[in-house]
């Protein structure tokens, strides 16, 4: 099998996306057969054309990285055009699976993708007018896909729903959890008790209900904030005790994830929710979202609090913390359940059976 493998999103710093791709490519590179071939491609910056190689160091894949300037606008006028077909570049696959920023032409074999949520149909006010419009597009094109991936049966529920895939077609792959994330190993210091947050800074990660509820409880914790700069309005995360953390690599995430007495998670909607599970299989109790979509990453080794309720996660938060003992087992069990292996091997069989 000779399978096309669509790592774009990977041109810029990784963040879910970027790490479900990373991630679900190296499990399918355990589970495909020594004769089988994945050519990850991509139309790319230079600053992609810089890192995709660096993500993808010491994966035995074939590597069709195409330098184009405003690549972006590359992408989308291909899938928008459809021509010329993917086989120019690559020549004939069997499977052309992609992700998120484009939908390229193909003249045979399975078409497969992966859609992590539908937030920019159900939420346009939290996404931004580009992220709409890619994601609208990509969805109208996903119906004719024979595969389509999503990280959650929450999310397969509603793609099957909202957009009418038959159900046959669609296949749960729920992330892993990199060995990085593990309980031995360094613990960050903050100057004394926090709690830590994982999301990119934009309006459906609700990092608001966080800062109230520091607020709240008066200086027991201090209150750690991970992650990407986004968009949109933002809560204030210049008060004392607020420490601002920027994006940290998977070293420094795991370090920061050991040393916290709870990791939080507020978000209003997600796929998944995959630091979640990175938190417990760090030995962290966890706090989330009690929004549904969470209920996987969550099972029940998280406390659950409303999302629009700071003093729930005010209360949660403590309880939390002084449940530690019953709550770290339970997530480190529960968090064993996802592995990257896995989702490499649920691709594989359902391009199997599909073809």
């Amino acid at each position: 099998m000779r399978i096309a493998f669509d790592v774009s999103p990977l041109s810029h710093e990784p963040t879910g996306i970027g790490n479900y791709i990373r991630g679900s490519l190296a499990g399918l590179v355990e589970a495909v057969a020594p004769e089988d071939e994945i050519v990850c491609f991509a139309p790319t910056s230079p600053e992609g054309k810089h890192r995709i190689p660096q993500l993808l160091a010491g994966l035995p894949v074939t590597l069709r990285l195409r330098l184009l300037p405003f690549a972006h606008h590359w992408r989308q006028a291909w899938s928008r055009a459809g021509r010329p077909a993917v086989e120019r570049f690559l020549g004939p696959v069997d499977v052309l699976h992609y992700s998120d920023w484009m939908f390229p032409p193909q003249r045979a074999g399975l078409r497969s993708t992966v859609i992590h949520d539908l937030v920019p149909l159900h939420h346009r006010e939290w996404v931004t007018a580009r992220t709409y419009s890619m994601h609208a597009a990509k969805y109208r094109d996903a119906r004719s896909c024979d595969t389509v991936f999503v990280n959650s049966a929450y999310t397969g529920r509603d793609v099957v729903a909202t957009l009418g895939i038959d159900s046959s077609r669609v296949h749960v792959a729920p992330p892993g959890v990199a060995a990085t994330f593990a309980v031995d190993g360094r613990r960050a210091d903050l100057g004394g008790a926090y709690v830590l947050t994982v999301a990119t800074l934009e309006p459906r990660k609700n990092l608001r209900v966080l800062v109230e509820s520091h607020r709240l409880l008066a200086g027991r914790f201090r209150l750690g904030v991970a992650g990407a700069a986004g968009w949109g309005e933002q809560p204030a995360l210049d008060a004392s005790g607020i420490v601002r953390l920027g994006r940290p690599g998977d070293d420094e995430l795991a370090a920061l994830y050991r040393g916290a007495a709870v990791v939080a998670y507020p978000s209003r909607f997600e796929g998944f929710g995959i630091p979640i599970v990175e938190a417990m299989a760090s030995g962290v109790p966890v706090v989330a979202s009690s929004h549904p979509s969470l209920d996987e990453a969550a099972g029940d080794a998280a406390l659950r609090a409303d999302p629009d309720d700071p003093r729930a996660w005010a209360d949660a938060l403590v309880e939390a913390d002084e449940r530690r003992l019953e709550l770290i087992p339970r997530g480190l069990e529960h968090a064993r359940r996802f592995g990257w292996r896995r989702v490499g091997e649920t691709m594989l069989a359902a391009w199997k059976a599909a073809a």
